[in-house]
This record gives C-alpha cells, structure tokens and sequence, in this order.
C-alpha cells in the first residue's frame, strides 16, 4: 500500500497530505511547529506525519516518497539556500525524516514551484507541457515549467517573477533591494500601496481595508466604480502584462497561471490582463492563455508530493 506525503511548510505549521501514488489526496493534517531546528523540533513534525499515517491505516513504511517545499530558492540539485521568512535546518530535518520513514524517497522543492507542479499533477495545467504559474499573495512567486519539467536555475533563482524590473524610474525599494520590481506593485500589498497612493492624488479616502494586503477591498471597491481602486487594478495588469510578455520571448509557454490569494479576484482583472499581456507581447505568443489556478491553498502538497516521486 504504497503512500506519498507531500508537506507544505508555513512560519507556524506545516501542511501535511497523505497521496496515492496516482495524485489521490486521501487524507490531511495541519501539524503546529514554530521554529524547526533541533531535534525536539524534527521529533514533532516526524511524529504528526506518524499519526496521519496511522489515523488513516498506514504506517512510515508505506511511504514511498516524501517531499517538502520551503519559501526560499532550491536549486537543481536540492539544496535549499536562503530561507528569510522562516527558521528551519533543512539538513538536520531531511536527517530525522529518513530515519522515520527510512523506504522514502525525499526532496525539497521551493513553494512557488511545487505549487506549479501540482498544477502540472492534478490541476488547470495537467497534461501541458509548458506553463508558467504566477503566486500572487503578499509577494509575488512563480513557477516555470517546460517539457513537463521545473525550472529551477543553477542557483535557485528560476521564477522569481516578482523580481522582474518593470519601473526602471521608481525610487521606492522593493523587499529584494532592487527599485521597480513587479512585486511592487502586482502583489497584495502593492495593489493596497498603489491604490492609497492613488486616493491621495485624488483627494479621497479610501475604503476601510483590514491591513496592508486587503485586496479583498480595493476588488470590492473596483466592482462598485471607485476610481482610485481602478487605476490600482489597472496598474497591476499593465505591469504583469508587460512582465509576462518578457517571460514569453524567452520560455514562450503555453499557458500562464494566476495563483494566490490575489487569485480570487480573477474574474475581475482577467481582460484588462489579456489585453495589457497582447499589447506587449511579440505576435507569435499572442495566443498564449491566463487562466486561474484550480487547486488553491492545496497547490504546493501536491507538487511537493509529486517532486518526491519525480523529481
């Protein structure tokens, strides 16, 4: 009864799936862990992996394969480099988890990528041969796929789509350093950021937002004729169009994938993207298509899982 566990890791849990070899997700688990850097720490994660299995009939040595994904770069080869957002010894762990299920096959994949190839496993891109998924949350993500496979650069760096320039005349500092990323103002929090700066221009105020990435709001806001949220909306399409244009003069990919919270709101933005995407693209890759990613929160178990049996 072979099993898969695909292992999605947050700063205060870790979303555990339990998979068929086929792509079922057969069972789930949310394990609280906080920091995961000793050996009491590997214990709790080992453990709560232990009990969805046993809660659900299997045992460690039914697992076949074992993979987890981290919000930093991975390279080719596995090795996960920086990890600025959470606290986790990616050595000590893979050490403790072969003990535990000692038939498994491991692999650490970076979130963004293992959420593209969920989408590749069992989502809106299965069976396509080239795409590109776009995370779109506080930041901004991505996955690129081509020949069924994940591109994750030499240096762990493949995807890293919000960092591409596409202000060179903005003063402000992105997250990374740099001035003019696309993350600036297509993520969550620079859709809010645009749009107060874009209220302040006009001497309105803006809705009531629930903190620096509502972009719950400023969609709601949009829907019911707000200008200011319009001009957001509109900014995060013209850049993420330009941006995805770039992508496509060099992987020239079938499909992009909008993921992410900001995901939600697709509905809304996806013709002014298309359009803001055709007005910057070569001709050939005109055609290419922008979909909404299918499988949610649950993108990255998936493509965690698969990793660890593929990869």
């Amino acid at each position: 009864m072979d099993k898969v566990l695909g292992i999605d890791i947050g700063g205060t849990s870790i979303k555990a799936g339990m998979f068929s070899t086929e792509g079922e997700l057969q069972a789930t688990a949310q394990i609280p862990t906080g920091e995961i850097v000793g050996e009491a720490d590997f214990a709790v994660v080992t453990e709560g992996l232990k009990k969805l299995l046993e809660d659900n009939g299997a045992t460690a040595d039914d697992v076949v394969a074992l993979g987890l994904d981290v919000p930093g770069p991975v390279d080719d080869s596995g090795k996960v480099g920086m990890l600025p957002n959470i606290k986790l010894d990616p050595e000590g762990l893979q050490a403790a988890l072969k003990r535990a299920f000692p038939h498994a096959n491991l692999a650490f994949v970076n979130d963004a990528n293992a959420a593209a190839l969920g989408e590749l496993w069992q989502g809106t891109a299965k069976d396509a041969s080239s795409f590109v998924l776009v995370a779109i949350g506080t930041g901004v993500g991505g996955g690129v796929v081509t020949d069924g496979k994940i591109v994750s650069g030499a240096f762990g760096a493949g995807g890293e789509i919000g960092h591409i320039t596409v202000n060179r005349d903005e003063t402000a500092s992105c997250g990374c350093g740099r001035k003019g990323c696309l993350e600036q103002y297509a993520s969550a929090s620079g859709i809010v950021r645009v749009y107060e700066q874009e209220c302040a221009a006009r001497g309105t105020e803006p809705v009531a937002l629930s903190g620096p990435t509502d972009t719950l709001s400023v969609f709601n806001a949009c829907s019911t004729g707000d200008e200011a949220a319009q001009a957001a909306i509109s900014c995060m399409c013209d850049y993420l169009g330009y941006a995805l244009a770039q992508i496509s003069v060099i992987i020239d990919p079938q499909m992009y994938l909008i993921g992410g919270g900001v995901a939600g709101g697709f509905k809304l933005f996806d013709e002014e993207l298309h359009a803001a995407f055709r007005k910057y693209c070569l001709v050939p890759s005109k055609d290419a298509r922008i979909l909404p990613a299918s499988l949610g929160n649950d993108a990255a178990m998936y493509g965690s899982a698969f990793q660890a049996m593929h990869g």
